[in-house]
């Protein structure tokens, strides 16, 4: 009887893995990305401070040979190099307190017949109103653009007034055109929800750049006051080398710090050399003005509170050699900066880039309720 033929195993077909679709689109996708490479570079010269978003800002092994730190290096020159032809701007006095400590405190800021009449008119005011969500807080904002002061003489006075201008300008290195608003502070209104992350020490980017808060409530030490690190804003050794072991581990970091506000522990401030925090427990009237490239927070709130100020904010190119121009201040766009970047949010929403977090709220929730 014949022997039984066996297949030979060397003669029977592989099959071919597959790749998965999924797995294409995504290599395609990532291609596709790196045609942003040239957008991603010309960031270099700008105010881009986001490692997340852009792998050359992020990448371990150019951060390793310094290039966030010369980014750093050069943009502090540049903001040195711009005061000192804003010098005039400010008294001795607020410029040797500002070189100092990086921010200015001016209690009583404004006459108490023209405290009043700004609150009245904020207190009648329907501006376009937005609000935030981090943890268990709100940040709710009327915007003070061109449109919402016109029937506000006495805000839009101060708003445009040479103190205002002045002390905001040098602190940001540039002549400024500010974002302005009211601003309302609701903390602990969410129980349960995570901390608020603005309660962590943190600078808001590379180089410098202002803030301003004029309160308009009282702000006891428990209800979430402004917190600043004296000197934080002069770059040292000791900083240079914090931020160059940041952008190289920048992947591992938090969500708020990859993208660029890098968040700091007590213990790396001491390293630093720099000193506690100072925690601005304020009268009404009060008016603080800082570069927030320093250390800052706002405060823990010790319970359910809110706290009411109008709010300034400035920010530019660091690079740019001169301190006048500014794009804010063209026709048509001056005093309108605030509705237009609301909606340039809305519309990058609508289109799918990104969740705009402002979201639309009453007129009548301004914040004085």
């Amino acid at each position: 009887m014949a022997a039984e033929r066996r297949p030979c195993l060397c003669h029977v077909p592989k099959k071919t893995p597959q790749t998965p679709p999924s797995a294409i689109l995504s290599c395609a996708a990532h291609s596709l990305r790196w045609l942003r490479a040239p957008v991603w570079l010309l960031a270099l010269a700008t105010e881009a401070k986001s490692f997340k978003d852009n792998p050359i800002l992020g990448s371990p092994t150019l951060n390793r040979a310094g290039l966030h730190i010369a980014r750093v290096r050069l943009a502090h020159r540049m903001a040195d190099f711009r005061r000192k032809r804003l010098r005039h701007l400010l008294s001795q006095q607020d410029r040797s307190d500002f070189d100092r400590n990086g921010f200015i405190l001016k209690p009583d800021f404004l006459p108490p017949e023209v405290l009043a009449a700004v609150e009245e008119e904020l207190a009648g005011s329907q501006g376009q109103v937005r609000e935030m969500t981090q943890g268990d807080t709100i940040t709710r904002r009327m915007s003070l653009d061109a449109g919402t002061l016109k029937h506000m003489p006495a805000t839009r006075h101060l708003l445009q007034s040479a103190p205002w201008l002045g002390l905001l300008s040098y602190a940001s290195s540039f002549r400024c055109h500010p974002m302005n608003y009211l601003q309302t502070i609701l903390a602990r209104v969410h129980e349960g929800a995570p901390p608020d992350p603005q309660v962590e020490l943190h600078s808001d980017t590379f180089h410098p750049t202002v803030k301003a808060w004029l309160f308009l409530t009282d702000v006891g030490p428990d209800d979430g006051p402004f917190v600043y690190v004296p000197g934080s804003h002069r770059i040292n050794r000791r900083r240079l080398a914090w931020l160059r072991r940041q952008s190289m581990e920048a992947g591992t970091l938090d969500r708020l710090s990859t993208r660029g506000s890098l968040r700091v522990t007590r213990t790396a401030l001491h390293r630093m050399g720099y000193p506690e925090p100072r925690a601005f427990a304020v009268k009404k009237n009060t008016l603080v003005v800082a570069d927030t490239s320093g250390f800052h927070a706002r405060g823990e709130s010790r319970h359910a509170c809110t706290r009411i100020e109008i709010w300034g904010y400035g920010r530019r190119n660091p690079f740019l050699p001169w301190t006048g121009w500014d794009i804010q201040g063209l026709p048509g766009l001056k005093g309108r900066a605030v509705p237009l970047y609301w909606r340039a949010r809305d519309i990058g929403e609508a289109l799918g880039l990104r969740r705009n977090p402002w979201r639309r709220v009453r007129p009548n929730k301004a914040g004085h309720e």
